[in-house]
């Protein structure tokens, strides 16, 4: 079965650096794209930063040069590097990735959430 885990999660005073990582498991035929979103608390939840299967990047304009998403693809494993934070980037960030995978169920194509990790800046 696909599993998306996160970890590196924590508490870190403004200024300083987290670094996300989220592993897929199961058995991965291609992944598509990974992403990473962010909940501010009260907040919708906001995709931050994504990465295709090309290697291409693209953020949103409140983390650009701050954060940077990158895969290891022999891992089936996304990180972000959260760079320069802010007590606004405090929130839940959780990991989504599209992939192609299959089970006894077959070959399927759709879409797997992690579990989310915390994120607390303080100030």
């Amino acid at each position: 079965q696909v599993q998306l885990v996160e970890s590196g999660g924590g508490l870190v005073q403004a200024g300083g650096s987290l670094r996300l990582s989220c592993a897929a498991s199961g058995i991965i035929v291609r992944i598509n794209a990974m992403d990473w979103y962010h909940q501010a608390p009260g907040k919708q939840r906001e995709l931050v930063a994504s990465i295709t299967s090309g290697g291409s990047a693209n953020y949103a304009d409140s983390v650009k040069g701050r954060f940077t998403i990158s895969r290891d693809s022999a891992k089936n494993t996304v990180y972000l590097q959260m760079n320069s934070l802010k007590p606004e980037d405090t929130g839940v960030y959780n990991c989504h990735a599209n992939l192609r995978s299959y089970s006894n169920s077959g070959y399927r194509t759709g879409d797997y959430w992690g579990q989310g990790t915390q994120v607390t800046v303080s100030s």
